[in-house]
This record gives C-alpha cells, structure tokens and sequence, in this order.
C-alpha cells in the first residue's frame, strides 16, 4: 500500500564536452544516458537533448538517445542582440534548456509537473525563443511564465512579454503540469530570425549549472515594475519568545496565541533561495504575506545548505538581478538574513524546517533525516549552527526539526520508526537528540516534532518494526502519523514547554486514501483518520499541535477534504502553516497565481477563515512590531488572545 505523497525529480541538463552530450537524469538515484553532437558550418541555433519516458506506476525513466546540433560559425542565426559591451554567440554550450520533473501524482492519468530553466551564457541578449518538447499524448492541466500549446505530440513554449527576451547572463524559468505524458521528452529550443555576429563560444558547461556563479539571476521577469529597493530593518528583539502549556502556546505574559502561517519553499531546492524570486519581488511578497494575515512563514531548507553557509561556503541565490536588484551583490546567507529582517520588519515570525538533507527539490522524497552524504551528526550540526545563529533574534520563533520522516515496512532500517529504541533510524529518539541540540543554542525556540508514515498496530509483538507485512500497521502521510506519541511521548525534559507536535494532512488529490472512499464527511474523517493519528493529542491536553502541511486546489476532490480540514482547524484552534505561497507547488498550486505576484483570492478568501482575527484586524507575534504595513493587522500587545 502506498499512503504516500508521489514527488520525484528529473533534472535533465546538457553538457558538451569533447563531442560528447552528458545527461544528468536523476529520479532519487542516477541514470544514465549517451547521444551524438552533430557540427554544422553555419545553422541556426537548434539544441535536441534527449529526456524521459513514462515508465510504471507515474515514474519518469531515462532515455538513453539525444542528438545537439551546434553552430560551430560566427555568424549565427538565432534572434540575438550583443549585450553592452560585449560580444558572444549563442549555441548548445551558451544558450540551453534544464528541465525537471519536480513534482509527480495521481494516477490513471498522471500528473506531472516539469520546471524549466532556459540559460543564456552567450555574451548576449536572446530575442524571441521557441522550446518543442515531444510529450507524446500528454494534456496540458496549467503553465506559468510562457505561453503553451500542444499539437501532434508536441508541446510549444513561447515567452511572454516579461521573459520573451532573455539578457546575456540570466535565466528564464517556466514551468507547465502535463497529465498522461507518453513521449520521451526529447526537446528541442531555437531562437529567432535575427543574425548577428559573434565568436563562437564551445566551451563546455560543468555539472548541471546550479551552482555558484551560474545561478547569478534570472532573465524572467525583466522590467517588472515591483522593482524596488533594499529597505531597512528594526533591530531584533527578544521578548516574543513562546511556550505551550497543555494544548496551548502563549506567550510571555501567558497570553493564548494562534500561529497561522504558510510555506514559501526554495531553500530546499537549490535555488539558495524562495522559488519565485525568478518573478516577483521579495520585499513586496513578504509584505504581501504579512498584510493578507499570516503571522507565520515556515521555511524550507536542506542540512546541506545550512552546512555551507556553516563552513563559509554561501553558495550564490537564483533570483531575477533586475526585479531584485537590491540583492544583487549578496550571497544566499547574505539574502537569508535579508530575508529575516524583512519578516521581523513586517510583524511575521519564521519556523525554520529541515525539507531535506540534501539540497534537491525531490530530497523530501528521502525517508530519513540522513544520507550517505549528510550523516546525522551533519544533521545536528546543521540544526545547532541555525540555532545559535539566531538565538538573540525571535524573528525566527521555531523549528520543524524534519520533514516527513516516512518509509514502508519493507524498507527495513531505511524506514522511519517510533518506539523506545536508540536505533539510527528511530525518529522519536532522534527527535529528541535534535532538539537538544537546538535548545543547548537557543532555549526559547518551539521544537516541532512530525510523525512518521506507519506505526504497528501491536506494540508487543512488533514494538521493533521487524514485520514486513502492511497488514500489521497503521498507515498515514508522510510525517502525519504521530499514533506512537500515545506510547513513547517526546521527551524533552525541562524543556517540554516547548514541544509541538506537528503532523501533515492531505486530500485525495494528493493520494486517494483509504479514508476518502465513498461519500467521506467530517465525522469519518475523525473517526478513519484524524483523531487515532494525532488529534487525540489536542483533545488530552498532552502538547499543542500544528498542522505543518495542508492545502490544495480549489476544486473536486480536493475542496470537500479541505473544507472539513478548515473545519477542524477553526472548531479547535490548531495552529497551522498552510502549503504553500508558492505557484509551483504541482499538487496543491499555491496562494499567488503563475506569475508569482497576483494572489488566487478564491484560494485566499477560504483560508482567511482560519487566520487570527480579533474585530476585523489580522493579529500578529510581535509584541511591538504590527503585522503587515497595510493598516489591517495589530500587535499581539494589543490582542487580547484566544
């Protein structure tokens, strides 16, 4: 059985070196993949590479073919005008797509979601671009950033007018959710009509061009009139900090409060930033998230990353130079602590959650909190450097010590369990080292604990996992079954003021679970679901709770899960984080719509239900600072709690 989210990655890049065409494809482990560069004497510029097929159960598998035809001549024909002061040519090596499969569900069809990355290294502006990649009988469900249509087989993708044109040494990034892919995802990208002269330039591209200075902005979104600049920042305080008492968090006056928050996610993913910055402006859609209510922004990042920002090895941040200019100049650190003084500007407190170990957009997919990369100790380290960091700063007020330790019973020690053990793979017990690690830097902090995927349905028979039978366990969502805490509670000693239990909860568009057959209501929900794995901890009074991951589509068969969810978070006041602000959240969609800028306000108007109000003003956690600058929300001075 299957209770799991379904998100894999494929990052299909192309390398030229030697006459030889290097393909990364990725789905958890490396395939591997050959092809042919064909020179030509003088051609436009036409770069194929080879992509995926659909393989069994909604996977994306290599292929193991694709042909490059470069442009080996000056003169090219590619609609290119020389960037300032320089001079350039556009070929496979300078002007290229990297595709993904970021996100992958359903089933019968399956739905994918490719993000795409067009980069141009040639020294100059490229004007007017077509990318044709061959999907077979795929449908199209939605695209952002680019104009998309499928004829024979084939899906076109053209600019629009914010990314039509890309700028010598920037990115445009779009992206599409195709059902039914059957084609190999061959590809193919050229230009326009224009012809320029230029030196050809066939030096090679190393690795999949991700990392340091080939990510020094993106072309998509030039001339956006958000652009603005750097603004200043209140200095950080330290009376905000919070505790739980019960199934209550309150502040220091012993005050009720009620986080409502959502996920912006990027910092897992390798953009070294939030997904989206390719697109809109960072100052306005923190204000934008403050000024609509939420009063908390979880955060997404890998251990990796944190390790080298730890070491001194900031790797650079994707973002669009032009409508972030202000960030131009600083590294991913740099723009992190931007990041941190604009919430604390804004009245909006952070929870920092490790995604993934391992910087990738798919390492949430990874069960445990370690890999052969990234060891536990790495994950601690990681953990405690943040923490320490930022221990004189309640901006960031929390942290979800992992997302989604998960795995199957046939997964052996690669699985995430729950019991009384010190096994390595034993998530209660690691939960509790992380969080010492955590509080040894900063005590103040809130420690986030999410379940597992499967607990046993008979302690004293199988209290150490060793069945390898489904039929002996309970299953639930990734991080969503917290069954265990009734049997070995965390224990953080004098610091369980401190806990919160945080599980992860999703409709049948995510995954059609067993709970969603038939005509499904509130009641059967807390009855096949909700209440055993992790509800009755809110109803004992044991430890507040936080729904960390809920949300979706507005339409069936999402909206009827999603409305009895709002409806438990209202009747009961759980905390929450809703997933997510990002429009490149494939299964869910996100708060804004495709350009990152224009908010869904069907999508928001649902979830301001349950986001703290008191007499029609938005409440904050910030004691001094309002939330948002619109005018509509107070301090939680000025709150008179739950």
């Amino acid at each position: 059985m299957d209770n799991s989210k379904k998100k894999l990655l494929i990052a299909i890049g192309s390398t030229v070196a030697a006459g030889v065409l290097l393909l990364a494809v990725i789905l958890g482990t490396r395939g591997s993949a050959g092809g042919a560069v064909t020179d030509s004497g003088s051609a436009a510029v036409v770069q194929t590479g080879a992509g995926a097929v659909q393989g069994s159960a909604g996977e994306l598998v290599a292929s193991q073919t694709g042909d490059v035809t470069q442009s080996a001549d000056a003169a090219v024909t590619a609609g290119q005008t020389p960037a300032a002061g320089g001079t350039g040519a556009v070929d496979n090596n300078s002007f290229y797509a990297e595709i993904k499969s970021a996100n992958s569900w359903g089933e019968s069809p399956v739905f994918n979601q490719l993000d795409i990355r067009l980069v141009n290294k040639s020294g100059m502006d490229v004007n007017g671009w077509t990318l044709a990649i061959n999907v077979g009988d795929a449908k199209i469900d939605s695209g952002w950033s680019g104009n998309y249509s499928i004829s024979g087989g084939v899906l076109t993708v053209t600019g629009v007018d914010y990314n039509n044109t890309i700028t010598s040494g920037s990115n445009a990034d779009i992206g599409v959710i195709l059902s039914g892919i059957t084609g190999d995802l061959s590809y193919t990208l050229t230009a326009g009509s224009t012809t320029v002269s230029g030196t050809a330039n066939n030096n090679s591209n190393s690795g999949n061009n991700r990392t340091a200075n080939n990510n020094a902005g993106n072309g998509g979104n030039q001339g956006n009139a958000q652009t603005g600049a750097a603004l200043p920042v209140p200095a950080p305080t330290t009376d905000d900090w919070l505790h739980t008492d019960g199934n209550g968090i309150y502040d220091k006056n012993g005050k009720q409060v009620w986080l409502t928050g959502c996920n912006w996610f990027g910092y897992n993913t390798g953009t070294n930033t939030f997904d989206g910055l390719w697109a809109c402006d960072l100052n306005n859609s923190i204000k934008g998230i403050a000024d609509h209510g939420f009063n908390l922004l979880r955060v997404p990042i890998s251990a990796e990353l944190i390790l080298q920002w730890k070491n001194g090895k900031a790797p650079e941040a994707n973002f669009n130079q032009a409508t972030n200019s202000y960030l131009v100049g600083m590294n991913s650190l740099e723009i992190f602590d931007y990041v941190v003084g604009q919430c604390r500007a804004n009245g909006l407190k952070i929870m920092l959650d490790i995604h993934s170990a391992e910087t990738n957009a798919s390492g949430h997919t990874v069960n445990l909190w370690y890999t052969d990369k990234i060891t536990t100790a790495d994950y601690e380290a990681a953990l405690a450097w943040m923490a320490d960091r930022y221990k004189n700063d309640d901006t960031i007020i929390a942290f979800d010590l992992k997302n989604e330790p998960h795995g199957k019973p046939n997964e052996g020690t690669s699985a995430a369990v729950w019991n009384d053990s010190t096994a390595a793979n034993n998530w209660k017990y690691e939960a509790e080292r992380a969080a010492a690690a955590v509080l040894a830097k900063n005590p103040n902090v809130l420690i986030m604990v999410e379940g597992t995927e499967i607990y046993p349905k008979n302690i004293a028979t199988n209290g150490d996992f060793h069945s390898t039978d489904s039929a002996d366990y309970y299953f639930n969502w990734w991080g969503g079954n917290l069954r265990g805490v009734a049997d070995y509670p965390v224990n953080l000693g004098k610091y369980n003021d401190k806990l919160v239990y945080s599980p992860h909860d999703y409709g049948p568009t995510v995954y059609e679970q067993p709970w969603f057959s038939g005509n499904y209501t509130y009641d059967s929900l807390m009855k096949d679901c909700w209440h055993d794995n992790w509800f009755y901890i809110h109803e004992n009074g044991t430890a507040p709770l936080l729904i960390g991951e809920w949300g979706g589509y507005m339409t069936e068969p999402n909206i009827t899960w999603m409305t009895y969810m709002r409806q438990l978070i209202s009747k009961n006041h759980l905390n929450h984080t809703f997933w997510c602000f990002n429009a490149n959240s494939g299964d869910t969609g996100g708060l804004v719509k495709d350009d990152f800028i224009t908010w869904d306000t069907e999508k928001y108007n649902f979830v301001k239900e349950v986001l703290w109000q008191e007499n029609g003003k938005f409440v904050g956690l910030d004691h001094q600072i309002p939330l948002g600058t619109a005018g509509n929300g107070i301090t939680l001075t000025d709150a008179k709690g739950l």
